[in-house]
């Protein structure tokens, strides 16, 4: 048992019921950052070093996959430095946290349309995920011009391109059509910073997942955070619709 695994069972976690995925909505980091009075970059910049830090809790607590919200369909809309900022932070953090993804095992996967990045950052994303294949430790997925509505529209384009009949249209048939079929429904999905919104992210595959809010943003996000978002997971009944 590891350190991080022993603050768990401290905390009253039972390492036998964890959440095999956990998504995470990464929200607050231009507010956390005008707080300081900062640029909101500079937010951005502080919630990867959070990012790094709750990847490797996530690894040693025994996530199995851990997918965040990196880069919203929607966020074009932002301020072009703001968007340009986010795409160099994206790609060159990329590419330099590939030597710790190896060193640790982890498995890098990216969800969304990524045929509209910019073209060096889908050379980043080829060689994170190509480099990290053969890993088996955690999967880590990043959401990176990602909406859930566009990937169910793309996933209906699949089915038509195809030629499937309306007889052969299944939920099974959808799902192998998304972006990422091979990964399991989230668990838990955690949102930061205290917005009750779900903001299109994964919209098919959390049909059924627990909810976790917090009004922390995500640059002061950590250990302690993560594991209150599991032990009160582990306090819910999970129905799937039943009683």
């Amino acid at each position: 048992m590891n350190k991080v695994q022993e603050h768990a069972v401290q905390s009253g976690i039972d390492l036998d019921r964890l959440p095999a995925h956990i998504a995470m909505i990464m929200d607050g980091n231009g507010r956390f950052a005008q707080s300081q009075g900062f640029t909101r970059l500079w937010g951005h910049r502080k919630g990867y070093k959070t990012l790094r830090s709750v990847l490797m809790d996530s690894s040693e607590l025994g996530i199995k996959f851990l997918t965040v919200y990196a880069f919203s369909a929607e966020n074009w809309k932002r301020p072009k430095d703001e968007v340009d900022g986010l795409m160099e932070l994206i790609e060159r953090s990329m590419r330099d946290e590939i030597p710790t993804m190896l060193r640790n095992n982890v498995r890098m996967r990216v969800t969304g349309r990524q045929s509209d990045l910019p073209d060096s950052l889908q050379d980043a994303i080829r060689l994170a995920t190509e480099t990290t294949a053969q890993n088996t430790g955690i999967t880590f997925v990043l959401a990176v011009n990602y909406g859930g509505r566009a990937e169910i529209v793309d996933a209906c384009k699949s089915l038509v391109s195809e030629g499937l009949s309306a007889d052969q249209i299944t939920e099974e048939a959808i799902r192998s059509r998304m972006y990422t079929p091979e990964i399991p429904d989230p668990d838990l999905i955690v949102r930061t910073a205290g917005e009750m919104r779900w903001s299109n992210f994964l919209l098919y595959q959390g049909a059924y997942s627990e909810l976790f809010v917090t009004d922390t943003t995500w640059p002061e996000f950590g250990l302690e955070q993560l594991l209150r978002a599991v032990k009160t997971f582990q306090t819910r009944r999970r129905k799937f619709g039943g009683l």
